[in-house]
């Protein structure tokens, strides 16, 4: 049955004619909002341990999660037979282009791996860093997934992200540019932003010369400024209850421009980083399948609404 939003799975089965699974690689990174460069404590919502797997570790080498991540995705995923590096937690270019040689090189010599992922902020990369990853990019897939979050400087302010949307708009021309394909990864719930400023965001996105999206829901995590900001003032934050949420999205696809590809649509967070999980133990399967049969159910797709 065709899907009525653009897959970003589906976009690699049809480009490269088979799954093509992500690894995720903690390499020792860190973020200029935490080491000092630009600020400390990081972004207010952030605690990285929750949004990665067991096996990903910076005390191991890049070659040994990439083994421990085969193998997990291989019992997971037995279609996978390629997989992409995915350089995750914290900013991934935020080091000496002489260390980011060294590290993606290590992860592309390994003979199952098609390619690499890069998560990193929109003020950690530069034109030598562009024209390197685009050299790449000739003989590997080369990705950059850019954390924006919001498109508000006041909510990039409020959350301490250090950069402002201007910077992300930039980096992001400048990639595609150089022919990167390049991904965004938005939060949608931030305090002080209302649904139709929510919304509001396809527009944005629209403008982009993105190839993906990624977009996840706010979650509350344990011991984070942002759980504190949350249980003081908790009028600040909208919280869709997962029905609200499914309705949300398929109002916010409608939107959306039609050759973006959808990567994620809602986030999971391991049970014991959060307090309450006020959709219960939903995992990103049923998720889609409900985002699927709302969007039958009302008989709309991905930009069905979309206007330039």
């Amino acid at each position: 049955m065709e899907k009525r939003y653009n897959s970003y799975v589906g976009y690699f089965k049809e480009r490269y004619g088979e799954r093509l699974q992500k690894i995720v690689i903690d390499a020792g990174f860190s973020c200029p909002n935490r080491d000092g460069s630009l600020g400390t404590g990081g972004c207010t919502y952030c605690d990285n341990a929750a949004f990665h797997p067991a096996y990903s570790s910076p005390d191991k080498s890049i070659k040994w999660q990439i083994e421990e991540g085969i193998e997990f995705h291989r019992r997971r995923y037995r279609t996978a037979s390629r997989y992409l590096a995915y350089f995750q937690p914290y900013s991934n270019t935020h080091a000496p282009l002489s260390d980011l040689k060294r590290l993606y090189g290590e992860a592309l010599s390994h003979p199952d791996v098609a390619g690499i992922v890069i998560g990193t902020r929109p003020d950690c990369v530069d034109d030598e860093k562009l024209d390197y990853l685009a050299g790449l990019s000739r003989d590997k897939i080369v990705i950059i997934e850019y954390g924006i979050e919001s498109v508000y400087d006041r909510t990039l302010k409020r959350i301490n992200r250090c950069h402002t949307y201007g910077q992300s708009v930039e980096s992001i021309r400048k990639s595609t540019e150089r022919g990167l394909m390049t991904g965004a990864h938005f939060i949608f719930g931030l305090p002080g932003e209302s649904k139709e400023e929510m919304l509001a965001v396809a527009h944005e996105v629209n403008k982009l010369p993105v190839h993906s999206a990624k977009f996840h829901q706010l979650q509350i995590i344990k011991g984070t400024p942002m759980e504190k900001e949350f249980r003081e003032h908790p009028e600040d934050f909208i919280q869709f209850s997962l029905e609200e949420y499914i309705d949300f999205f398929v109002d916010f696809l409608e939107l959306l421009r039609p050759d973006i590809y959808i990567e994620r649509f809602a986030g999971e967070v391991p049970p014991r980083f959060i307090k309450e999980s006020p959709w219960g133990s939903v995992r990103n399967t049923e998720l889609l399948r409900l985002l699927e049969k709302r969007l039958e159910e009302r008989g709309t797709r991905q930009s069905a609404r979309f206007t330039l």
